[in-house]
């Protein structure tokens, strides 16, 4: 059964698609099938694989209002493994057409119910905002990762964040757990940048990934190029970094899957 991980953060600028879009290739560089869904109407995890969509695309958009079968919607990328369900500016007004729907919360839950098993790991690319499309991904997520910027106000809305977190746990998905926090743009010269780490570390411990994310010009140029960095330019030290973290989000998800599968047995038992 595949796993479905939301890597969310409303605030924008985080490096929310960059960890997306690169987590998603180096899961994939481990010869894991994986599925980039893009929900965030810039399309800019769409653009960062090189897949290029035109009016006879099927996207998120149709995927989410339920006009178009997900499987209808699937396409490859130039990686093995990998392959994405692109999405572009209709996601827009995706919210205000599903907004009196019933059950609306649970539309992209029950698109992708039919192809879950299909996929090791399903990466869903939210929108940098806590709106209904963004609840979809949680309602439907087993996990979801937290990238935060190394920088003065990272911590800033995180407490919203959890607070939604919370309340989708409570009241649409009580399997939803929070995989792990991800520090990005670090900078190894700012002292700041250590302080913002020992700060996220004081307050959420072992939920903190262990792979840090430096900036790095390379990481930077490689969405221009329609590659995850993995492709754009293997041995840059941003490469390897998100080598190290996608190996780590294996080994967590394996990690929390087998202790379920425990409380399950003693349950039972």
């Amino acid at each position: 059964m595949g796993t479905i991980i939301a890597i969310v953060n409303q605030k924008g600028g985080v490096g929310k698609t960059t960890t997306a879009v690169n987590i998603a290739a180096s899961i994939a560089a481990a010869e894991k099938k994986i599925l980039l869904i893009d929900i965030d109407p810039q399309a800019n995890a769409t653009s960062g694989v090189g897949y290029e969509s035109d009016a006879q695309t099927n996207t998120s958009y149709q995927v989410l209002i339920g006009t178009v079968l997900a499987k209808n919607a699937v396409y490859e990328t130039k990686m093995p493994y990998l392959s994405i369900i692109p999405s572009d500016i209709n996601l827009v007004g995706a919210e205000i057409e599903i907004i009196n729907e019933p059950e609306r919360e649970y539309k992209l839950s029950k698109a992708l119910m039919a192809i879950k098993d299909d996929y090791d790991f399903i990466i869903l690319d939210c929108a940098p905002s806590l709106g209904l499309i963004t609840l979809n991904a949680l309602s439907v997520a087993d996990s979801v990762i937290i990238p935060v910027q190394c920088e003065y106000y990272a911590l800033e809305g995180l407490g919203q964040l959890f607070n939604t977190i919370s309340m989708v746990k409570k009241n649409l998905n009580k399997s939803l757990e929070i995989e792990g926090v991800v520090m990005t743009m670090y900078d190894s010269r700012l002292r700041l940048s250590q302080q913002i780490v020992d700060e996220v570390k004081k307050y959420f411990g072992k939920k903190v990934f262990k792979t840090i994310i430096p900036r790095n010009v390379r990481l930077s140029e490689a969405p221009s190029f329609g590659k995850p960095i993995l492709l754009y330019d293997a041995v840059s030290s941003g490469s390897k970094n998100y080598m190290q973290l996608g190996n780590e989000v294996i080994h967590r998800v394996a990690r929390r899957l087998r202790q379920q599968q425990l409380n399950t047995q003693v349950a039972v038992g």
